[in-house]
């Protein structure tokens, strides 16, 4: 993508995101690093979708405490733009996640909005 120079991140990576220079990888249970194998080889159902929780139309978004239970799990996640991909979750912060998006052949680190997520589920 032009003006891009990081995954995820136009411009390039958040600052303060786990891998960024100077910023150490998160270690609670996990390693920091992507899966050694693929994701499972099948797309599960979408579960409710949150962009149209809320009454009236709404948008409802993804609560932090809710997404970190998938935390170094493989994820499969729908995007509000209609992308869909498996995800592996090293951090959660307030408003974001990071960890390893599946390319199709590997692994790749990729940071999200958590605003820009419609549904999620992790096994």
């Amino acid at each position: 993508m032009p003006g891009t120079s990081g995954p995820g991140f136009p411009g390039g990576p958040m600052p303060g995101f786990p891998g960024t220079p100077g910023t150490p990888m998160p270690g609670a249970g996990g390693t920091g690093q992507a899966p050694t194998s693929p994701p499972p080889g099948f797309i599960p159902p979408k579960p409710f979708s949150l962009q149209s929780a809320g009454p009236g139309g709404a948008v409802a978004f993804v609560d932090p405490g809710a997404i970190s239970r998938c935390l170094f799990r493989f994820t499969y996640i729908w995007l509000a733009n209609g992308q869909q991909f498996w995800f592996f979750p090293i951090f959660v912060g307030p408003t974001s996640i990071a960890g390893f998006r599946w390319t199709g052949w590997t692994w790749a680190y990729f940071g999200i909005d958590l605003r820009l997520i419609d549904a999620f589920t992790c096994s």
